[in-house]
């Protein structure tokens, strides 16, 4: 009998399994694996419409359930929250809360994720690229926090309290090419919208992404069907925008576009080459 296989994502906050790389999620979920995701935050900061509040008594309940949501039409298996607190964008008062992921040390991070890396027992590790994506504190802690999760969860001299030793197969970060994100920055101010301000909360600054370039060593291409139930998942984040086309004509063709995505990964484990891997699992042993 072949082993099932397991996939677990460590992202930053509620929607970032969706927006980021939701279709790869997907397919892979429709394949039959295990797909998971860790959570380090319940996405306490922003701002949320006063109707999406009605019978929520904070924003984090509200984030939860749309990431619950967005859980379930991605076909995940479980989704498990870290317990830290959004820490807000980079330079805001909220870095310095002191249930801050932000607040946290790398060793204290990597250690609840050692735990659920041993119980899990995954093949395959995905988190954030080494910017953030777009330099938001929470995603640099997560990719950080979980590189050193990774080669110490399979050392039974480190975290020796976290259950048996284990080693995943493969470690990949997400990454965007940075071609599209130029066009991106360059394309909104002709429909009125200004890449620094960008999001719901317009507390992105776009402009951040197209600094770095990342190499991509895998691509994945999502069925039809994969990127159909990524933008119903998107449907769920109501509080982040998500399945809103009245907001431009520009957000709608980027929409439109994701819905024919291909997800782009680095591999940081084991060392990449220069053969372009077109499946996430590609080479593990049965």
């Amino acid at each position: 009998m072949h082993k099932q296989r397991t996939l677990v994502f460590f992202g930053a906050h509620p929607d970032d399994e969706t927006f980021g790389i939701g279709a790869t999620l997907a397919l892979y979920a429709l394949r039959g694996v295990k797909v998971y995701c860790v959570c380090s935050t319940r996405g306490e900061e922003g701002n949320v419409d006063p109707q999406l509040m009605e019978g929520y008594a904070t924003i984090a309940d509200v984030r939860s359930d749309e990431l619950k949501c967005a859980a379930q039409v991605l076909g995940l298996t479980d989704i498990i929250f870290l317990g830290y607190r959004d820490s807000g964008m980079q330079g805001s008062e909220q870095n310095k809360h002191p249930d801050a992921l932000a607040m946290a040390s790398v060793e204290a991070v990597a250690g609840r994720m050692i735990k659920i890396i041993r119980e899990l027992k995954p093949d395959v590790v995905v988190t954030h690229d080494a910017g953030g994506d777009y330099g938001h504190p929470d995603h640099i802690a997560t990719h950080n926090a979980t590189v050193k999760a990774f080669y110490a969860a399979g050392d039974p001299a480190q975290y020796p309290e976290a259950s048996t030793a284990f080693h995943p197969h493969k470690l990949y970060f997400g990454v965007s090419p940075r071609r599209f994100m130029r066009l991106m920055v360059k394309l909104m101010p002709l429909f009125g919208q200004n890449p620094r301000h960008f999001g719901r909360n317009k507390d992105i600054d776009l402009t951040k992404t197209i600094g770095v370039e990342y190499s991509f060593h895998a691509v994945v291409r999502p069925t039809k069907q994969a990127s159909e139930i990524r933008v119903r998942a998107a449907a769920c984040h109501v509080s982040q925008g998500g399945g809103q086309r009245h907001r431009g004509p520009l957000l709608f063709r980027i929409n439109e576009m994701f819905r024919r995505q291909q997800d782009y990964f680095m591999r940081e484990y084991p060392p990449p080459t220069r053969h372009l891997e077109k499946d996430l699992f590609e080479g593990l042993p049965e």
